[in-house]
């Protein structure tokens, strides 16, 4: 009898580890349930202008869509998460952006292996979503209707 009970409360937390990150990245896809395009931008260069080019299409994709209609989310790792740290150059132009609903994904990952090699967590914008793995977000995006695009 108590290896029975053993087993089942075992299967019930095994169910559950399976589930709850699955739901947790589901309520992230439900941010704009009417979406009719969805875009998935890779952010994977610290270099300047192809971040200016990243900001550009996102915007440029506000412009020639009904931002109801459109889901847009940056996906920023490596190198690239230098766009979502505090201290950007570009920060008024990502909050602007996310105020329009435009969502920007910063991996932990990459934050963390930031902090192991200076000693210190950088910080980011706060409205930057933090997602664990970068790529992983990606896979997840496009697997769930998104469509990658690395400019």
């Amino acid at each position: 009898m108590r290896a029975q009970m053993f087993r089942a409360m075992l299967l019930t937390l095994l169910v559950q580890a399976a589930i709850l990150p699955a739901l947790a990245q589901q309520v992230q896809l439900q941010d704009k349930p009417f979406a009719e395009h969805k875009i998935v931008l890779q952010l994977s260069d610290g270099d300047a202008k192809k971040q200016a080019l990243v900001l550009s299409v996102a915007n440029n994709l506000l412009k020639a869509y009904d931002p109801d209609k459109i889901a847009i989310e940056v996906v920023a790792f490596g190198p690239g998460v230098d766009l979502l740290l505090s201290g950007s150059e570009r920060r008024k132009q990502v909050e602007s952006l996310i105020a329009q609903g435009v969502r920007f994904d910063i991996c932990l990952n990459t934050v963390d292996t930031i902090e192991r090699e200076t000693g210190k967590r950088p910080e980011f914008i706060q409205a930057a979503t933090p997602v664990q793995v970068g790529v992983g977000q990606i896979l997840f995006l496009a697997e769930n209707g998104y469509t990658l695009v690395r400019p």
